[in-house]
């Protein structure tokens, strides 16, 4: 009877030891880790397994998803978010700037000079000028020109479009 009894949980441990192993988990882990971080110095210029076919067969290139930002879920990846959030709220800021100081014209679009437009958000914002030229970029504001600099440019009309 006392036979059988080990042999029977003898049976069971060996069922629980297959299901479930912390060694072997670690041991996987371990391995996974290893796998990424050889596969991550072939792609890597400055290791001495850089292999640039595979390098060049897995880049991306210009179109295509993911080109130009970072991965997701780095640290990189959130602070481009923070930027990001921060570029829009300055340019907000603008917008409601240019609101409050403009005048209206009769087709109902607000424009102010850059000049005035300058002279009140630079106490705001050392920014001015990189703000306007983002703001354009997302269609919020119309002017003319590439750049605007202080002095030469005070009379450029910057329109509001939203």
């Amino acid at each position: 009877m006392q036979k059988e009894a080990n042999r029977y949980t003898g049976k069971l441990n060996c069922k629980a030891q297959r299901k479930y192993s912390q060694v072997d988990s670690l041991k996987g882990r371990w391995q996974q880790w290893a796998d990424q971080h050889i596969q991550s110095q072939k792609l890597n210029p400055f290791s001495e397994e850089f292999d640039y076919q595979l390098a060049m067969s897995t880049r991306l290139r210009k179109g295509d998803e993911g080109y130009g930002r970072p991965k997701e879920g780095t640290k990189t990846a959130e602070r481009a978010k923070r930027a990001e959030e921060h570029i829009y709220r300055e340019i907000m800021d603008m917008c409601f700037i240019i609101r409050t100081m403009a005048r209206h014209r009769r087709d109902g679009k607000i424009q102010v000079t850059f000049g005035d437009l300058f002279d009140r958000y630079v106490r705001i914002s050392d920014k001015v000028v990189g703000i306007l030229m983002r703001a354009r970029k997302h269609g919020l504001v119309d002017f003319e020109g590439e750049m605007l600099w202080q002095g030469q440019h005070d009379h450029v009309l910057i329109t509001l479009l939203e």
